[in-house]
């Protein structure tokens, strides 16, 4: 099977996730296979939890990406793979796998994504969308106190000490490798209408 893949990065709480949506709606969730790149984190369930807790999660050695490269390339291979699944309130992997079976459009979504070159050069098209820092903090915000029980305080903690270092250090630079950068301002569905039409003419260049 020929798999198309497209990389949609941007800094936490840009919006990434979001427009990934509007992507694989326009390509029909039957045709797309979503891979994120935080169900990759390495294991780290030696660590007592205050320890793990307090682990830099938004820097590249976090997350196990020689496993994740290896696994797009096998999807894109026509094999399939077990993926870890992981709990971000305990900081553990669960044990469990997630099975994803090829299909003719991959979407890999993760903040660090065009930063890593054994990512970027299995991706036919890079996006990265684009938000201001106070806007990332408040959907951030939003998310981790309702889908991974966290307080306020230790989101903004968090925030000061990893999230916005390593976003100067590792995310923004990262833009430079995108094809496209898609701004936050709106649900931007022109955008993703571009995107899918794109990628639908790499897999049928006569249609």
């Amino acid at each position: 099977m020929f798999s198309v893949v497209i990389g949609i990065a941007g800094g936490s709480g840009s919006g990434k996730t979001t427009f990934a949506r509007l992507v694989i709606e326009r390509l029909g969730a039957d045709n797309v296979l979503l891979v994120q790149h935080d169900a990759y984190y390495k294991d780290i369930s030696h660590q007592p939890f205050e320890v793990r807790a307090a682990s830099n999660f938004d820097h590249p050695d976090a997350l196990d990406t020689a496993l994740c490269a290896e696994h797009i390339r096998a999807l894109k291979a026509g094999r399939t793979v077990e993926q870890p699944l992981y709990d971000f309130s305990t900081h553990l992997r669960t044990g469990e796998t997630r099975r994803l079976e090829p299909r003719p459009f991959i979407v890999v979504d993760g903040i660090l994504i065009l930063a890593e070159e054994s990512l970027r050069e299995q991706m036919d098209l890079r996006v990265f969308v684009d938000a201001p820092d106070a806007v990332r903090l408040e959907r951030r915000s939003r998310r981790d106190v309702v889908e991974r029980g966290r307080t306020p305080e230790s989101i903004l903690e968090q925030w000061r000490g990893s999230v916005d270092p390593m976003h100067r250090a590792f995310v923004e630079p990262s833009r430079r490798h995108a094809d496209i950068i898609v701004p936050f301002e709106s649900m931007n569905e022109a955008a993703a209408d571009a995107v899918a039409e794109y990628c639908r003419k790499i897999r049928n260049p006569e249609v």
